[in-house]
């Protein structure tokens, strides 16, 4: 990989205009980036999921419903949604760097907006804030993988959703411990502003690499506007299964870190803020771990998503029966399964797609993804107040078995003909 001499400043990759005066930075290596990009987008989200055991303490301070909560919660997958629609694309064209400081800066915004909430309306603000910088890191942090791993693609989405997935998995957990602190609902999230803060640092010194569709002279601005999603013809079916993948899979993860904690406080009866978050998170940190796993097949994509259907289902039934150690093996399938089947379908339409797009295409999954989150979300957290939590989960549980086994039969005949991924290192 050739070094770039000299670097812009970010105050000119916003603008799109070549640095007047180049400056000596920090001339980073391949793995020095790869790590950056990744810690960037972990940190946005834990940030973003430093909430999940905190929910029942803002709703006795606050005085919330399960709706309030999931309105909080869904306001940040729908501002997440709305951003990658309006600028995933924008890091393309001012650069990976300068999206990840602009990212890192709203989620400092939104971070202390939330932490410092005394209503609903400010809740709402701080989550929506954080959604739209979780959506510009998105897909600059992904093309910036990318970017770096030209000739290992599988290498750079393995190492996209390891990084998306376990931020998402370590927030509950981490928000759960830092709780015990004094100011239990604001004390994480002022931790976390300060290591948003350190995180500017080296993004500031970074010798950035040019954008790869810098806009011309007078056309800035043009660049910027939100783009009509579109797909290229031999990506649309690989397209269509990741994002209903996603969609399905993020609907657990969105149950899992909103209204989960309040049920697994049930099913333990214990209300321990750490032990709550860490329930939470097993989900999504066995999704995590399953990104290290090396697990090649054809049938990977069915009967990972045989197992996440059936594995919710046992998560009703650990409700039912009181069961913990139920819940937590049922947990844990849940996530292994999900994270299996999502890296292959994430793998394929990430190899399919042209450099150029990759940041677009790739914002364009999340955005069905993410919807998974909120949708599904909101509903049951209405139909909780109407017949208790309980019942709403034993009925998600059935929805997703359906689901699962509904997308199950759709991939397997993909999964018999979809060639092989090329091994790491060819």
């Amino acid at each position: 990989m050739s070094r770039w001499v000299g670097s812009m400043s970010v105050l000119s990759e916003l603008r799109m205009r070549p640095a007047m005066v180049s400056r000596r930075g920090w001339d980073a290596s391949i793995s020095a980036r790869l790590v950056l990009a990744g810690v960037v987008i972990f940190t946005l989200l834990v940030g973003a999921n430093l909430a999940t055991p905190l929910y029942s303490l803002l709703q006795v301070r606050l005085g919330l419903s399960p709706l309030g909560v999931t309105a909080a919660f869904a306001s940040y997958v729908l501002a997440l949604v709305l951003g990658l629609l309006l600028f995933g694309h924008w890091s393309d064209h001012i650069g990976r760097r300068a999206a990840l400081v602009l990212a890192v800066l709203i989620g400092l915004a939104g971070g202390l907006v939330f932490g410092t909430a005394q209503n609903l309306p400010m809740l709402v603000a701080g989550r929506a804030l954080q959604g739209l910088a979780v959506a510009l890191a998105t897909g600059a942090s992904a093309a910036a993988l990318r970017d770096l791993l030209p000739t290992r693609p599988e290498w750079a989405s393995r190492f996209t959703l390891l990084a998306s997935s376990g931020g998402v998995a370590a927030g509950p957990v981490i928000g759960g411990l830092l709780s015990l602190l004094p100011d239990h609902t604001r004390a994480p999230f002022l931790v976390h502003s300060v290591l948003l803060v350190l995180l500017l640092v080296p993004l500031y010194l970074l010798d950035a690499r040019p954008a790869i569709r810098p806009a011309v002279n007078g056309t800035a601005l043009a660049a910027l506007k939100p783009r009509r999603p579109g797909v290229s013809r031999q990506a649309r079916g690989a397209f269509w299964l990741a994002s209903s993948v996603g969609f399905l899979s993020f609907a657990v993860f969105g149950f899992c870190l909103s209204l989960a904690p309040g049920y697994f406080a049930q099913v333990v009866e214990v209300d321990a803020r750490p032990l709550i978050g860490l329930l939470a998170a097993v989900t999504l940190g066995a999704s995590a771990a399953s990104q290290l796993l090396s697990v090649r097949g054809r049938l990977l994509v069915p009967v990972g998503l045989i197992v996440l259907g059936v594995s919710v289902l046992l998560i009703a039934v650990a409700g039912i029966a009181h069961s913990p150690w139920l819940l937590i093996l049922a947990s844990m399938a849940a996530g292994a399964g999900q994270g299996i089947a999502f890296r292959v379908v994430f793998n394929e339409v990430a190899g399919k797609v042209e450099p150029a797009r990759h940041a677009q295409i790739i914002s364009g999954v999340y955005v069905i993804t993410y919807l998974g989150s909120a949708l599904p979300v909101i509903g049951m957290g209405a139909a909780a107040n109407l017949w208790g939590l309980p019942v709403v989960v034993t009925g998600f549980a059935v929805l997703v078995a359906a689901a699962s086994a509904t997308l199950a039969v759709v991939a397997w005949p993909r999964a018999r003909t979809v060639s092989k991924p090329t091994p790491p290192g060819r």
